[in-house]
């Protein structure tokens, strides 16, 4: 077997650098989410993101974990045909029953829509609305399915236009088109439709750039390597839909358990915290993007290099998303102020969430580096610790505090699952997140954290909003150049030049 190639740090950097610009889609949608409420309200906003939670719950479900399954078996295929046939079998056995299950619900949309709360406004539509969106379900699908494949080919940019582009930046356009055409609560609902059409159009040509499509209609997909790819994917379906619940589920439980418009409002408010918190959380997502295909093409090959990588991961993770949790924390009312003003409400749920995103960060590329490593049991156990920390935490929670309830039991959930990964990857091969950088890094970031929340009494309005602002840049400045050693300076390349860090 040829031994993979070494993963540098600098490759890393690269890769999540372009995965992170891809990720940013989550920013352009932080930016239309108060557009959207403010055209819709918030009661349509919250029924519209619990439409989008199912669909995303469904299809986390019926993928088989195909994304992640992809990236194992690609990089490690030996050959085209074999490689070819595991992107087609993906295509295959996903596409085709979201497909199904779209067809059913739709022809039974009047039923499905009598399980959601809904504004007055809103609930003469809602079955419509349920017939049409849940065609979001197969397009979704094959959307997750094309992208990672391009992922699996080591090549992390091209996400950036279909991601920021074609899919958000068209969806606010379909959405100001269907609002003047006054097609009220159904227009946010066909929008977020046509803009994953447009994108779902858009993969095919992604897919033509990193595979022969030919290859791909003909490549044979039974037989053994079939059988790994679903034994592969289908052992990672628990874990990742046990994840999911903590990102799709608490929208949908608020508005199950609250009644009409209260619950429609309460799901609307627990999405606009939770998506402000996710802006942390891309620096995560980009690192798991990149050491999923690497550390899957290393796992065999030296521990020693998926080591190397995991602790790069780490201090560069705590380096960023510390500073920045704080500037969410401490800017949150001056941000929830352009929105309408029922979204302030929000406020005590950012809290939480980002305190739990600052919590996780030196931990976070565990997870990854665990799934990846051949350690199948241990995915599944961390995820069932943090959808039972869940829901444990909801149902004695939401009861008495509502939505701020929910949000203290998906911090703690969204904690508890990377730690427990990282005790066990400390346990099983001596891999550990914490070295002398990490904890300097946390020595110089959390001070100026400490400076952001002075301004909550010393400043206000505008002033506070740029005093934050400072304090963060400068923090995040000290903590990349004093915090992190020489070499991973120089992994970050140009923007280590470009900030003078090295």
């Amino acid at each position: 077997m040829v031994r993979p190639p070494a993963v540098t740090r600098g490759e890393v950097a690269k890769g999540a650098g372009l995965a992170g610009l891809a990720r940013l889609g989550a920013a352009i949608e932080l930016l239309a989410q108060p557009l959207y409420i403010w055209l819709f309200g918030l009661a349509t906003y919250g029924i519209y993101v619990v439409l989008w939670a199912a669909v995303n719950l469904v299809t986390n479900l019926i993928d088989l974990s195909m994304n992640f399954a992809l990236q194992r078996i690609v990089p490690t295929a030996g050959d085209e045909a074999r490689a070819h046939g595991a992107v087609k079998a993906a295509l295959l056995v996903t596409v085709g029953p979201a497909m199904l299950i779209a067809l059913l619900v739709s022809l039974n949309a009047g039923a499905v829509a009598g399980i959601f709360s809904a504004a007055p406004e809103d609930e003469a539509r809602l079955g419509t609305a349920v017939a049409l969106f849940v065609w979001a379900l197969p397009l979704w699908t094959f959307v997750e399915v094309a992208t990672s494949a391009a992922r699996a080919r080591r090549a992390f940019g091209p996400e950036i236009r279909l991601r920021i582009f074609w899919e958000q930046v068209a969806r606010i356009l379909f959405a100001l088109g269907f609002f003047a055409l006054g097609l009220g609560s159904l227009g946010l609902m066909l929008a977020h439709l046509a803009s994953l059409a447009l994108t779902a159009a858009l993969c095919v040509p992604l897919l033509a750039r990193f595979y022969y499509l030919r290859l791909l209609v003909t490549a044979p997909v039974g037989g053994a390597p079939l059988r790994d790819l679903i034994g592969t994917g289908a052992a990672l379906v628990p874990a990742n839909l046990s994840r999911r619940m903590l990102i799709d589920a608490p929208p949908v439980v608020l508005n199950l358990l609250l009644p009409g418009a209260q619950g429609a409002a309460a799901a609307g408010l627990f999405e606009i915290a939770r998506k402000l918190s996710t802006l942390p959380n891309i620096v995560r997502q980009s690192f798991q993007y990149v050491l999923a295909p690497l550390a899957s093409a290393q796992a065999h090959a030296d521990r020693a290099q998926i080591g190397a990588i995991y602790s790069f991961s780490s201090r560069i993770s705590t380096a960023l998303v510390v500073p920045l949790a704080g500037l969410l924390a401490f800017a949150g009312r001056d941000v929830l102020s352009v929105y309408r003003p029922e979204a302030m409400a929000a406020l005590p749920l950012l809290y939480v969430l980002v305190a739990a995103r600052a919590v996780e960060a030196a931990a976070a590329p565990a997870s990854t580096i665990v799934e990846m490593t051949g350690h199948r049991g241990l995915p599944l156990l961390n995820s069932l610790i943090g959808a039972a920390v869940w829901a444990l935490l909801a149902l004695w929670l939401v009861p008495g505090m509502g939505t701020l309830g929910m949000a203290i039991a998906v911090a703690v959930a969204t904690v508890a699952m990377p730690w427990a990964a990282a005790i066990e990857l400390k346990a099983s091969d001596g891999l550990s997140p914490f070295d002398r950088p990490v904890l300097k890094c946390l020595l110089i970031a959390l001070p100026g954290v400490g400076l952001m929340g002075l301004t909550e009494y010393l400043t206000g309005g505008p002033l506070r909003f740029a005093v934050v602002h400072l304090i963060w840049g400068a923090t995040t400045w000290l903590t990349l150049r004093h915090g992190l050693p020489r070499e991973d300076r120089e992994a970050l390349g140009a923007f280590a030049r470009k900030l003078r860090l090295v």
